[in-house]
C-alpha cells in the first residue's frame, strides 16, 4: 500500500529586481524562489512582519550549488516582506505576500 502523499506545489521564482512594491500571491506551502541575479544568494537577509503567514529563508551556497533565498508561505494571510543586501548600495525591496486559502 502507498502513504498518502502531499502533493508538490511548484515554486513560483521571482526577479528581485521585480519585487519592490509589488504582491505575489501563493498558495499554502508554497515557496517564492527569489533569483538574485548578479548579486550572491547568500548576500541578502529578508524580515518578515507577520512570521504567522510566511518566514524568510535565507540563500546558500552547499557543496557548489546555489540555493536562491526565498520566502515560505506558512499560513493564510498577507504579509509585508522586506529585503536587504549586506553588500550594499541597493535599496531595501519591500513587497507583500498574499498567501490563499
Amino acid at each position: 500500500a502507498c502513504a498518502p502523499t502531499t502533493p508538490v506545489v511548484a515554486p513560483v521564482t521571482v526577479n528581485v529586481n521585480d519585487l519592490q512594491g509589488a504582491n505575489v500571491e501563493v498558495a499554502l506551502n508554497q515557496v517564492i524562489n527569489i533569483n538574485t541575479g548578479d548579486l550572491a544568494v547568500d548576500s541578502y537577509s529578508g524580515k518578515v512582519a507577520d512570521t504567522a503567514v510566511a518566514e524568510f529563508v535565507k540563500g546558500r551556497v552547499d557543496a557548489g550549488a546555489s540555493y536562491n533565498p526565498g520566502v515560505q508561505a506558512v499560513a493564510p494571510g498577507t504579509t509585508t516582506v522586506t529585503l536587504s543586501n549586506e553588500n550594499g548600495g541597493i535599496q531595501d525591496v519591500t513587497f507583500a505576500v498574499t498567501v490563499a486559502k
